[in-house]
């Protein structure tokens, strides 16, 4: 089964920045490492479906998702619709400005669909290989957004 994965970093900016920036879906190629387009059809609400071009390394592929929670200043989730993982940007004021906890979460009921899982396997280096360079993006998305918020 895959595992929940998580990243956070502290930021020296106010929420209502720190949301500027991940709110703005059309922002992700320049914050993502794995991300080439992020659109959202209708806009960035609650509800809203996605389409989205990513890579990893030189193989490029599509997915979808839906826009599962919404609530300016605190939280932006996407559901994946191809393997059901939600990605979460939970953002909550510090003393200093914001903390944001960027988490993948796996359905604890279906988790992710077989073919997908051999996908990662044949592809994408196996399924160890595959969190840790998710987990490594997370944290390079994390800090290009800490540096866009604090310039």
């Amino acid at each position: 089964m895959p595992n929940n994965l998580e990243a956070s970093i502290d930021i020296a900016a106010a929420p209502e920045k720190v949301w500027s920036i991940l709110a703005d879906l059309r922002r992700m190629p320049e914050l993502s490492p794995t991300t080439l387009k992020m659109i959202a059809v209708g806009g960035v609400r609650d509800g809203a479906y996605t389409v989205n071009l990513n890579k990893v390394g030189w193989k490029v592929y599509p997915t979808t998702s839906r826009i599962v929670s919404y609530e300016p200043n605190k939280s932006l989730a996407f559901r994946m619709n191809e393997n059901r993982t939600v990605w979460r940007y939970e953002l909550e004021l510090t003393a200093t400005g914001t903390r944001v906890v960027e988490t993948r979460t796996v359905d604890p009921v279906k988790g992710v669909p077989a073919w997908l899982r051999g996908t990662i396997k044949i592809a994408l280096g196996g399924e160890e290989k595959f969190e840790a360079d998710l987990v490594a993006g997370m944290n390079e998305t994390l800090s290009k957004v800490k540096a866009a918020a604090e310039h």
